[in-house]
């Protein structure tokens, strides 16, 4: 005997958490917890530092491991919220070995602007956050659902999608040019959001053909 199936839509749960972005929240809160007791020593070895340091050095593990650490529990907390809100829907519709592969993405493509911007600069200090991560996020958000509404936090004023992410991608662009944001990495967030950016249009190219 033969039977039809058929396939239903999977329903997801809008309040549970994707695989990927659960192992990522629990390794941040890991490493921020390690912080606490061994802040030094997790700065010296897995913070980002500038090509031009030399004690510490840069290591090339450095490109994706500073992307765990975090400054302070506002810096995590905000983080691991935009990781939460706006990775979620990103997960389910790329699956979680593209999602993860987008977000490490970004967060790599992140650092390596960074580093470009500090050898300009010509300073020597560490770079720490999610933020390139969390920004290619944004990005991703605003361009598979563009019509979305979402809330800004300060001043809670609702917006779409993409004039959200358009605000806070020239607030950053501005910030870093004027210099008004001293110890953020601004032009680090334009890096997520560009290498996002491209990752995106690559896959977009690689389907068509």
């Amino acid at each position: 005997m033969t039977q039809h199936v058929y396939q239903r839509r999977p329903v997801y749960d809008d309040s549970s958490i994707p695989t990927v972005i659960f192992v990522l929240l629990v390794l941040n809160g890991l490493a921020f917890a390690a912080q606490q007791y061994q802040e030094s020593l997790l700065l010296y070895y897995f913070a980002l530092w500038p090509v031009a340091s030399v004690m510490p050095e840069f290591e090339p593990w450095q490109l994706l491991s500073y992307g765990f650490l975090h400054g302070s529990p506002t810096h995590i907390f905000f983080n691991m919220f935009g990781l939460w809100m706006f990775g979620r829907d990103i997960e389910r519709l790329l699956g979680p070995a593209r999602f993860l592969s987008y977000y490490l993405t970004c967060v790599v493509g992140a650092a390596a602007i960074q580093l470009l911007v500090a050898s300009l600069q010509g300073g020597v200090y560490p770079t720490v956050g999610a933020s390139g991560g969390i920004f290619g996020l944004l990005l991703a958000y605003a361009m598979f659902f563009p019509n979305r509404m979402v809330m800004l936090l300060f001043p809670p004023i609702p917006m779409r999608a993409k004039y959200f992410v358009l605000f806070y991608g020239l607030m950053e662009l501005y910030l870093g040019l004027s210099g008004r944001s001293p110890g953020v990495a601004n032009f680090a967030h334009l890096g997520g959001m560009l290498f996002g950016f491209l990752l995106l249009q690559y896959w977009r190219v690689q389907r068509r053909r």
